[in-house]
């Protein structure tokens, strides 16, 4: 449920600044009041309506066609915003060199800080568990083997389209890349001049319907816990306005968070933290907790798992440390109930 809307959030607040850009694109900046009647808390409330919209289907397996329309508009406009740069060159005055001297307190905490926005990029890997389940199991042939294939088929897609935006992303804009925003932000600012406007929106409208698409499948393991827990307590199962208030009761109170807080992907590097035990630690002690290894002897499997959750509780308090200390010495843009 944490994993999953905060997840959600996330999605609703990118996916609704990239609408905006897209409108602006649109109007190449000349757009007006009247013209842009939508502004800060209109384009999350109109994403959250989209959103909330698509999301009446039932259980994971009728989402399949968004899984896949999510796959490939990853795959495409990560493959446009590393291509893109590449075309164009780089600009004059790039470096390779760190812009300003840190002492090596400071680069530690940098290091780390990037590690919790890693962890947070790979925050639904739980989801797997979800899937797998909806996988048929037999005997002669479990779902593990099949739900294996296709997570090492995901993350080979995964690596290929990743390593190229780091590869080429560095090579073209060294440390022109902005602290915030990343590639796509980086390429809008120096090579959006010299850019065609159907590119950019291109990749402007493939980032909303991967948003959309996401927000389907993360929000998903939600709408299964809500249900679950109205047929247990109703003893029926739930009837198509019962599912359809869960609904809106979740996209209102993303809305509502998405609103209240819309700094939290500044926060990205804190909330990794956080969210770290929940990917990389309570599974290992999860499995320890109920195959109970240790009444058997402390085997392989029992240490590597101790092993494995002691360092992601580890991991998570350092990467917390670090995130509290960057937004200390740095400060925060805390703009409550004032989206941009």
């Amino acid at each position: 449920m944490y994993l999953s809307g905060g997840s959600c959030v996330l999605l609703i607040i990118r996916g609704a600044g990239t609408m905006e850009l897209f409108f602006k694109m649109i109007f190449r900046g000349e757009a007006t009041i009247e013209d842009n009647p939508l502004a800060g808390a209109g384009w999350v409330l109109g994403f959250t309506c989209m959103a909330i919209a698509l999301a009446q289907r039932p259980n994971l397996n009728s989402i399949a066609g968004f899984s896949l329309i999510g796959a490939l508009t990853a795959i495409a406009y990560c493959t446009l915003i590393w291509a893109l740069p590449i075309s164009k060159g780089r600009p004059s005055g790039v470096s390779y060199n760190s812009q300003k001297e840190e002492s090596g307190m400071s680069e530690m905490f940098d290091v780390l800080n990037a590690i919790g926005m890693i962890v947070l990029a790979f925050r639904g890997h739980n989801l797997v568990l979800e899937i797998q389940g909806t996988l048929p199991s037999s005997s002669k042939c479990p779902s593990k083997k099949l739900m294996w294939r296709g997570v090492t088929l995901s993350y080979i897609i995964i690596a290929i389209c990743l390593f190229p935006i780091a590869i080429a992303g560095f090579w073209t804009y060294g440390n022109k890349i902005p602290s915030n925003g990343g590639m796509l932000t980086a390429f809008m600012q120096l090579h959006g001049h010299d850019t065609s406007r159907f590119a950019k929106g291109l990749v402007y409208l493939l980032v909303v319907i991967n948003c959309l698409s996401s927000f389907q499948i993360y929000a998903m393991p939600v709408f299964d816990n809500l249900e679950f827990r109205y047929t247990c307590m109703k003893n029926k199962r739930c009837s198509w306005w019962v599912r359809t208030g869960f609904r809106l009761f979740f996209g209102g109170l993303a809305f509502f968070i998405a609103v209240a807080f819309p700094f939290l992907p500044s926060l990205a590097a804190l909330i990794g933290g956080i969210a770290l035990p929940l990917t990389l630690a309570y599974p290992c002690f999860m499995w320890i907790s109920i195959k109970k290894p240790h009444q058997k002897g402390h085997g392989v499997m029992w240490c590597l798992n101790l092993g494995l959750g002691c360092l992601g509780m580890v991991l998570s308090v350092l990467l917390v440390v670090a995130a509290v200390w960057n937004l200390a010495t740095k400060g925060l843009h805390a703009n409550f109930f004032h989206p941009e």
